[in-house]
């Protein structure tokens, strides 16, 4: 079992930044790939980013590449997202979520954990 705790959500105006972190524990964290997902209201949850068990790796939805950086600290069992100019449609909650494989998912149908979630606002 693995255990995912998102933070770092809140308020910012368009064009600001945000830094989300994604504590895991209950499994050997280097084993999996990790992933980001958001969800806006009455909408489906997308993909945002994506990281290899190694960091090597990484995966963007378009909307966000150039804007978003995605990374892992294996030894503090985290994941980030550090998000850049941000939008107002970037306004979501925003969910980090771990595979347990050696493929990197792009499709939330695939990922076997899930964290609990964090609000990201972005005010135009």
């Amino acid at each position: 079992q693995v255990q995912l705790v998102e933070s770092g959500g809140g308020l910012v105006q368009a064009g600001g930044s945000l830094g989300l972190s994604c504590a895991a524990s209950g499994r050997t964290f280097s084993n999996y790939a990790m992933g980001w997902f958001r969800q806006a209201p009455g909408k489906e949850r997308e993909f945002v980013a994506a990281i290899s068990w190694s960091g090597g790796s990484t995966y963007y939805t378009d909307s966000v590449k150039g804007r978003f950086t995605i990374s892992r600290d294996n030894a503090k069992n985290t994941v980030y997202l550090q998000m850049n100019s941000l939008k107002p449609e970037d306004t979501a909650v925003y969910y980090c979520a771990a595979y347990i494989g050696i493929v990197v998912p792009t499709s939330s149908r695939t990922y076997n954990y899930w964290g609990q979630g964090t609000q990201v606002t972005v005010s135009s």
